[in-house]
């Protein structure tokens, strides 16, 4: 019967966390302490299953007094590697420790000299090895009859990632007074309600070249202004085209000279837009189907008025989303 195969689910699901919780050690503590001396913010990376898991204890880091964001290991790879700096520390999950998506980032990281704290079931996996901490997810067995299924993995995971949020809350001493002050709506409903004219960034915080700019032009406002993209705007500053960290990483790649490379074959036209008289939900949903960092606000006739970040969206500013 459903129900009694429910039960046993939840059995084993129940078994598993128990056993991540008759596992936790000194680690535990020194992954706190890491994450409480960190400077600036803890990012979480992960994918597939692991990557969602990884969402969710973002999103409980920053509503509980932790700035956080998380990292998707593919676009880090694409340019939003640029996010992390070396004052960052990095919770990486990775059940098997052996995702290649994943443990393309570790070379990169710990060039950046960024600590990385792994969650991971295997102390011999990869990212074990270039993790300054461990914290050990190993479970007993996977709910799924098949054994393939992330099932009970993930559910320890996610089990484990609200025990550091918690733990990390209460080293904060983290009052009810804060926690509703980053949840001012009441509601997850009423907290994206918010109109990105609210949150969006204007003026001299906005990355924007001419359309006469040359691409060495773009390069140097990507780096004064460190937010991953570039627009490209005619006199008027109506909107024409986009440049991202990306997009020179590949050019460089294929062996060009952005010294000779005209700014208009390596931009993007068209680039994704969003109103300023939309809610902010929008533009994360825009972000999320179009797998982007980076959204322009226009208004109807097309002309730049600020952008928004996904970084500021999820926790490096004062605006944060409960995903």
């Amino acid at each position: 019967m459903s129900i009694d195969l429910a039960k046993e689910v939840l059995s084993i699901e129940s078994a598993g966390i128990l056993a991540v919780r008759d596992n936790l050690g000194e680690e535990f503590e020194q992954a706190v302490e890491l994450i409480m001396a960190c400077p600036s913010r803890l990012v979480v990376t992960g994918i597939g299953k692991s990557g969602l898991v990884g969402q969710k204890i973002s999103a409980t880091l920053n509503s509980t007094g932790t700035s956080s964001v998380f990292l998707h290991p593919v676009e880090a790879l694409h340019g939003d590697l640029g996010m992390v700096a070396s004052t960052d520390v990095v919770l990486a999950i990775s059940y098997s420790g052996e995702t290649a998506e994943l443990n393309g980032l570790l070379g990169s990281l710990k060039e950046r000299n960024v600590p990385i704290i792994a969650m991971c079931g295997h102390a011999q996996s990869n990212l074990a090895q270039h993790a300054v901490i461990t914290l050990n997810i190993a479970v007993p067995r996977e709910a799924c009859p098949l054994g393939l299924a992330p099932t009970t993995s993930t559910t320890a995971t996610l089990a484990l990632g609200d025990a550091l949020a918690l733990a990390l809350l209460n080293r904060k001493q983290f009052r009810a007074e804060d926690f509703r002050r980053n949840h001012p709506g009441g509601s997850l409903g009423e907290r994206l309600k918010i109109a990105v004219r609210k949150v969006m960034l204007t003026g001299e915080d906005v990355p924007i070249i001419g359309s006469a700019s040359t691409l060495v032009d773009a390069v140097s406002e990507l780096n004064q202004k460190n937010l991953g993209a570039v627009f490209i705007c005619n006199d008027k500053k109506k909107l024409l085209g986009i440049i991202t960290d990306g997009d020179i990483r590949r050019i460089l790649s294929a062996g060009k000279n952005i010294r000779e490379m005209a700014l208009q074959e390596a931009m993007k036209p068209n680039p994704v837009a969003i109103s300023s008289a939309l809610m902010a939900a929008d533009a994360l949903s825009i972000m999320q189907r179009h797998e982007i960092t980076v959204l322009a606000v226009v208004n109807e006739g097309g002309y730049m008025e600020g952008i928004l970040h996904l970084h500021d969206l999820l926790g490096k500013g004062e605006f944060r989303f409960l995903i």
